[in-house]
C-alpha cells in the first residue's frame, strides 16, 4: 500500500516503488518529519534527537521539559508562533493585528485517487493502474479556529509525491495570511549542494550549483510570473552527487506567479528546503468560512543521481500534468511569421510563406503579432482582438481557407493579458488595467497589464477571442505575455495583497474556459520566451516557447538547463536565420536543425522565401528526420551526456524506455589545433546487447558504448554535428 498509518505510534508512511516518506504526530500533537529517502521499512522516529540546548530554544507551554523545542525539531509544516525561529511556511495575523498561531494535529483521511485543487493546476491520475492515493492531514489552531489541511498525493510507480495546503478560517473572526508556502523538507544532517535555474530574457534556466552553508539561501520571483530570471524548480543533492550517483531531492512548483524557494542551514547544521508563494505584496484576508489554497509542489527523490530526478519529473509532467489530445500526439512542424516578416506582412505575403512551407513539408503557418486592429507596431491595439481585414486583404477565414487548401494548417498569436493605452479597450475601460490611482503607471513594452482577477475583464477577453477563433479554422494559439507586473492595484480587490494571487487564478480560469471550448486546439505558452516556463502553465499549454533566443549555441545551454525539470516534449524550439538576430552568431543550418529537434515543438522562424535551394533541401531532410525521431523526443528518456558550459562537446540522448533504440546527438563547441579526440558516451542501453547504428550500419556492443563511447572525427570544425541512431540488434533484424 502506498499510504500507511500506524495508530499506535501515530506514524504516517508513504511508499513509492523506490522511495519512502515518513512523519508522525508527536506527544504534543505536532507533526514531525522523519524521513524521505530510499525505500525502506520500519519506524524512523529514532532519527529525532532531544537535548537541553539552553533557554535560547523556546518550548511550548505544555512541554514537559527543556529538551523539546520546535526550533530544533524536523517538521512537516512549520509555522510562525510556535518557537521555530527558522524560515516557516505559514504566518498569520488575527483580527486584533496579532501575529502567531499554534497548529496541532486534528484529524486525517486516506483516500483512493489523486486529490484535485479548486481553480489551480495539479498533478492528476487517469487510471487505476497508477495506484494513486491521497492523504489529508488537518492541523488546527483552537484559539483562532484556523485549520490547515495538508494534502499529499502519491504516484508510486513514478516515485512522485505531491504536496499542497488548504488554509481555512473555521473561526468567528477574520484572519490575514501573510505567508503561505506549501512544502518543506527538513534534513537532520548532511553536506548538501543546492541547484537552481537562473537567467534573464533570452537566456533562461542556466543551472547554478552552490554549497549549502549556514544561513538562508533563496531564489524567487516578485514579477507576478514565474519569470525569466528564476525558475520555480529547486534540487538539493549530496555535495558529491553527479548525474548518475548520489542522493538528490527536488521541488517543482505547479504555479505560474510569484514564488519563493529557500534552503536554510540552521545553528545545529540541520537543513530545511521549502517552496511556495512569494511573501512580497502578499496579504490574504480570510473571512469566516473562507479558504486559501497554497499551490501544489511536486517532489521526488533519487539515490542514483540527478538524472533520475529529471526522469521522474519528465514522466510526471508528460502524463500527469499536461492534458488533452496534444499531450500524446505528434505536434505540427510549423513556420512562424515573426522573424520572417515582423509586423510587415499582408495576406499575400503570408500566403506565399504558406506555399513555400507546403513545398518543404511544413505542417502549419503561424501568423504572429500584427494581425489585429491597428497593430502595425508594438505601441498600440493590444486588447482590441478584431481582425485587420484591410491588412489581410479580406476576412481571416478567406486567408485560412486558402492556406488550408495547400495542405497547411493555420495558427495565430495572441497576448490577451495585456492592453495598450492606445486601444479602444483602454479608452472604454481604463479601470480594467492594473494601475495605482494618482500614479502614472509603469510601462513595459509600451503596454499595461489587464486585471485578470476581475470576471468582467476575463469575460470580455474570452468573448473577443472566441469571435476570432470561431471565424476560421484556427488550430493553434501562441499565448504570449511580455512584461512583469509592477503596479499592483485592482479597483475590485478588498485587499491589494490578494491581487497577484487572484490574478493567476483568473488567468487559469480563462485558459480553462478556452481549452474546454476548443479541446482540439493546440495552445503554446509564451512569456517573452521562457518567462512562464513552469508546471502550472503546462497544465493548460502542453508546450511552451522555451526562449526568444533561437541561436543554436545559446539554445544548447537553455535546453540543457530546462531539461533538469521539464520534458523535451514541452519545449518549443525553432530553426531561425543565421547570423542570429539577437547575438549575431553564425551557426550552420545543420547544427541549428539538430539543436531545435531536441524540442517537442519543432519548427522554423525565418523567411523561407529567401533560402537558397541547398538550404531548402537540408530543411526537407531535417523534417524527414524529425518525423522519424519524434516518438523518442516526446516519450523517451532524456540523458544529458555532457554540459555545454564545461565540455568541448555538447551531447544529449533520447532513449526508449525499454532500451530498444536511442538517438544520440553531439555538437562540437571547442576545437584546438591537432586536438584530442572527443568521445560521446551514451547511457540507457541494454547491457549485453549489440546495437547497429542506422546510418553507418556499424555494430557496437552496448557495454563498450556506455563505457568508452563512440569517437567524433578528430580535427572537427566548430559546430560540427553528428546524430547517431542506435537500434538494438534483436530489434533491427
Amino acid at each position: 500500500m502506498p499510504l500507511l498509518y500506524d495508530s499506535t505510534t501515530k506514524t504516517f508512511t508513504i511508499h513509492t516503488d523506490h522511495t519512502t516518506y515518513q512523519m508522525r504526530v508527536d506527544e504534543y500533537g505536532y507533526l514531525v518529519h522523519l524521513y524521505y529517502g530510499a525505500r525502506t521499512e520500519g519506524q524512523m522516529g529514532y532519527v529525532v534527537t532531544y537535548a537541553d540546548r539552553s533557554g535560547m530554544c523556546a518550548s511550548p507551554h505544555d512541554a514537559s521539559d527543556r529538551t523539546y523545542s520546535l526550533d530544533v525539531l524536523p517538521q512537516e509544516y512549520p509555522f510562525q508562533g510556535g518557537g521555530d525561529m527558522r524560515n516557516t511556511l505559514l504566518v498569520v495575523r488575527d483580527a486584533n493585528g496579532t501575529f502567531g498561531c499554534d497548529l496541532r494535529y486534528d484529524r486525517h483521511e486516506i483516500r483512493d485517487g489523486k486529490y484535485a485543487l479548486k481553480g489551480l493546476p495539479a498533478v492528476y491520475s487517469e487510471s487505476a493502474d497508477d495506484d494513486a492515493r491521497s492523504l489529508s492531514i488537518t492541523l488546527a489552531d483552537k484559539r483562532l479556529g484556523l485549520e490547515v489541511e495538508l494534502l499529499y498525493g502519491v504516484l508510486p510507480k513514478i516515485d512522485i509525491i505531491t504536496r499542497a495546503a488548504i488554509i481555512r478560517n473555521a473561526g468567528p473572526a477574520k484572519v490575514v495570511v501573510k505567508r503561505a508556502q506549501t512544502a518543506c523538507l527538513d534534513m537532520v544532517h548532511g553536506s548538501f549542494d543546492v541547484i537552481t535555474f537562473n537567467g534573464r530574457h533570452a537566456m533562461e534556466r542556466r543551472p547554478s550549483r552552490c554549497a549549502v552553508t549556514p544561513g538562508s539561501f533563496s531564489v524567487g520571483s516578485r514579477r507576478g510570473m514565474s519569470s525569466n530570471q528564476y525558475n520555480p524548480l529547486m534540487i538539493m543533492c549530496d555535495r558529491d552527487a553527479t548525474e548518475t550517483s548520489g542522493r538528490a531531492w527536488s521541488m517543482s512548483f505547479v504555479y505560474s506567479g510569484s514564488f519563493l524557494a529557500e534552503v536554510e542551514k540552521d545553528q545545529y547544521e540541520q537543513v530545511r528546503m521549502q517552496m511556495g508563494l512569494s511573501d512580497e505584496q502578499f496579504s490574504y484576508p480570510l473571512e469566516p468560512g473562507e479558504e486559501l489554497i497554497a499551490p501544489e509542489v511536486i517532489m521526488t527523490f533519487s539515490n542514483a543521481g540527478i538524472e533520475k530526478i529529471s526522469h521522474n519529473l519528465h514522466r510526471c509532467i508528460r502524463k500527469h500534468v499536461c492534458r488533452g489530445p496534444w499531450r500524446d500526439r505528434p505536434r505540427p512542424i510549423l513556420i512562424n511569421s515573426w522573424e520572417a516578416h515582423y509586423f510587415d506582412f499582408d495576406g499575400d505575403s503570408l500566403a506565399r510563406l504558406a506555399g513555400k512551407a507546403a513545398e518543404l513539408g511544413i505542417d502549419m503557418l503561424v501568423m504572429d503579432d500584427g494581425w489585429f486592429a491597428n497593430r502595425y507596431d508594438d505601441m498600440r491595439s493590444l486588447g482590441d482582438w478584431t481582425v485587420n481585414e484591410q491588412k489581410l486583404g479580406g476576412p481571416l477565414s478567406q486567408l485560412v481557407d486558402y492556406v488550408n487548401a495547400m495542405g497547411v494548417k493555420f495558427g495565430i498569436w495572441v497576448e490577451p493579458e495585456m492592453v495598450s493605452e492606445d486601444s479602444n479597450l483602454y479608452r472604454a475601460h481604463p479601470d480594467w488595467a492594473l494601475a495605482i490611482p494618482g500614479k502614472d503607471p509603469v510601462l513595459g513594452r509600451d503596454q499595461l497589464v489587464l486585471d485578470m482577477s476581475r470576471a468582467d475583464v476575463r469575460d470580455n477577453i474570452f468573448n473577443q477571442l472566441c469571435a476570432v477563433f470561431d471565424s476560421a479554422n484556427i488550430e493553434y494559439v501562441k499565448w504570449d505575455y511580455n512584461r512583469s507586473i509592477v503596479d499592483v492595484y485592482s479597483r475590485c480587490a478588498s485587499d491589494q495583497g490578494k491581487v497577484l494571487y487572484d490574478y493567476i487564478l483568473g488567468l487559469y480560469d480563462l485558459l480553462e474556459r478556452l481549452i474546454q471550448r476548443y479541446p482540439d486546439m493546440l495552445f503554446e505558452g509564451c512569456s517573452a520566451g521562457g518567462g512562464r516556463f513552469d508546471a502550472g502553465m503546462l497544465y493548460y499549454t502542453p508546450q511552451i516557447w522555451t526562449s526568444d533566443n533561437t541561436d543554436a549555441h545559446d539554445r544548447m545551454t537553455i535546453q540543457y538547463g530546462t531539461s533538469f525539470g521539464y520534458p523535451c516534449s514541452a519545449m518549443g524550439a525553432h530553426v531561425s536565420a543565421s547570423p542570429n538576430e539577437i547575438n549575431g552568431r553564425d551557426v550552420p543550418l545543420t547544427t541549428r536543425g539538430v539543436v531545435a529537434m531536441a524540442g517537442g515543438g519543432f519548427g522554423y522562424e525565418l523567411d523561407l522565401m529567401e533560402l537558397p535551394e541547398r538550404a531548402c533541401e537540408l530543411i526537407k531532410g531535417q523534417i524527414k528526420m524529425y518525423r522519424e525521431i519524434d516518438p523518442l523526443v516526446r516519450e523517451g528518456l532524456y540523458y544529458r551526456l555532457s554540459s555545454p558550459k564545461k565540455d568541448r562537446v555538447c551531447s544529449w540522448e533520447f532513449a526508449a524506455e525499454d532500451g530498444s533504440e536511442a538517438i544520440v546527438c553531439a555538437v562540437v563547441l571547442e576545437v584546438e589545433g591537432y586536438g584530442v579526440a572527443n568521445y560521446v558516451v551514451p547511457r540507457g542501453l541494454t547491457r549485453g546487447a549489440l546495437y547497429r547504428e542506422a546510418t553507418s550500419g556499424n555494430v557496437y556492443p552496448a557495454d563498450a558504448l556506455m563505457d568508452v563511447g563512440v569517437p567524433l572525427p578528430v580535427g572537427s570544425a566548430p559546430y560540427m554535428t553528428r546524430v547517431y541512431h542506435f537500434v538494438r540488434l534483436d530489434d533491427a533484424d
